[in-house]
């Protein structure tokens, strides 16, 4: 079942695949089921910033933990540039203002931030894997980015929903998600 939102997203990609190709602008989404669009223009200082987090990464732990910290920090340069400087974590805590995210958007976006990152060759010990549902409860649908350890073959999560805008994103294994796990200080 396609996510609501990703039609929007992929014509929003499509068109600015040329910048897209050289990595210095992602499409973002935000308001609840990506209803609306940005692209955030990511500088090769700040690229190169992120490089250096990911680069001092000596084993697949430390690049989950580097991981995390860069997608915050993505967040974040996106906020400068969009409302979504706004999001606050969950999606009772943000009153319905312009910029709010849900599952849904965090997801997406997470997921191209990852892309990015892949695509300029940073992630050593992770592939990127597609977004992921869970169903709880019959009413609970929750989605989340992943990633996939190259040696181990372990899939994690990488989920930004849970904190304000700019936080590190939780990182944990797939398992613990589908189970409900939340991240510590969620």
């Amino acid at each position: 079942m396609p996510r609501p939102g990703a039609i929007v997203l992929a014509i929003a990609v499509a068109l600015g695949a040329d910048r897209a190709a050289h990595a210095d602008e992602v499409a973002i989404c935000y308001n609840y089921g990506c209803h609306a669009t940005a692209l955030v223009d990511f500088s090769e200082e700040r690229l190169g910033s992120l490089h250096q987090l990911l680069a001092a990464s000596g084993d697949a732990a430390a690049e989950r933990e580097a991981i995390a910290i860069a997608i915050g920090r993505m967040y974040g340069i996106a906020g400068e540039q969009t409302p979504v400087w706004r999001d606050r974590g969950g999606n009772y805590a943000d009153g319905g203002v312009n910029g709010q995210m849900d599952c849904i958007d965090h997801s997406t976006n997470t997921d191209s931030f990852l892309r990015l990152l892949q695509a300029r060759g940073w992630l050593r010990f992770h592939e990127v894997l597609e977004p992921l549902m869970r169903t709880r409860f019959i009413f609970a649908v929750h989605w989340t980015a992943r990633i996939r350890d190259r040696a181990t073959q372990w899939v994690y999560v990488v989920d930004s929903w849970y904190f304000d805008n700019g936080h590190p994103a939780a990182v944990f294994a797939v398992e613990d998600w589908l189970a409900g796990k939340t991240p510590d200080g969620a």
